[in-house]
């Protein structure tokens, strides 16, 4: 049986002082040890939000590592052993902000995932198509592809350590949402990918959606056998917003 996970994706969003008020509200969510509730902060605030989480049940991830697993010479990067030392559980890899404004290939992608899992961190693997090739009738293709770049790098049982969040390019912050079928059936394809190298690993992964899901369509979208949760960005910044996202998943 999955465990349906609700993370939410705070990007480039934050201040101290708007962290704590943030916190603060989280914090009072009711708990239930049914749903898999994370967060990612910016790298600024990590260390802020895993103090003031401890006992809440929160895991804490990172929105970014770099490609190599230990301390070294790349400036401006944090490496992933940095951030399970700080706390980290969790790691976003190949979210399409990064894929497209930061021009990250497949082979970088490839060496942050296993420069992640090398140090204790469970990727959060993300793949999603942009509204053209959805147009085009190629959003089956580019998930396989994107998918089928770790699998044919490090092979499927990865995947025992590791979420898919499938997150099409076109409703990442724009107020528009696969239905639920749509979603429904991207999840299915992505599960049958793995499942024709390992049905037990198939079985076993979450499959998280990601696309301005709010509390309004959560429930629906949840509803779906494939879908296992959400990773959640704008609204994952409002405490109650958030918690009814998560209220959903656990029904």
């Amino acid at each position: 049986m999955r465990r349906p996970m609700v993370a939410g994706n705070w990007k480039m969003h934050g201040t101290r002082a708007g962290v704590a008020e943030l916190l603060e509200g989280l914090r009072k969510l009711p708990r239930s040890g049914e749903v898999e509730v994370a967060v990612f902060p910016s790298s600024l605030h990590i260390g802020q939000v895993i103090d003031g989480l401890q006992g809440s049940g929160i895991t804490v991830g990172a929105q970014n590592s770099a490609i190599q697993p230990e301390q070294g010479a790349l400036t401006g990067e944090v490496a992933p052993s940095q951030l399970a030392e700080l706390g980290c559980k969790l790691v976003l890899v190949g979210h399409s902000e990064r894929r497209q404004v930061m021009g990250e290939s497949e082979n970088v992608l490839q060496q942050k995932f296993a420069a992640a899992q090398a140090c204790g961190l469970k990727p959060v693997l993300c793949i999603g198509e942009t509204l053209e090739e959805r147009e085009a009738g190629k959003t089956l293709e580019v998930v396989e592809r994107q998918l089928s770049s770790i699998i044919d790098t490090f092979g499927v049982a990865v995947f025992a350590n590791a979420v898919i969040a499938y997150e099409p390019v076109w409703a990442i912050g724009t107020g528009l949402t696969a239905s639920p079928q749509q979603a429904q059936d991207v999840h299915a394809a992505i599960r049958a990918q793995l499942a024709k190298e390992d049905a037990e690993v198939a079985a076993r992964v979450q499959l998280l959606y990601g696309g301005s899901v709010k509390a309004s369509n959560a429930a629906e979208l949840f509803g779906m056998p494939d879908i296992d949760g959400g990773l959640v960005g704008g609204a994952s910044l409002n405490a109650d917003e958030f918690g009814a996202i998560c209220r959903a998943a656990g029904n």
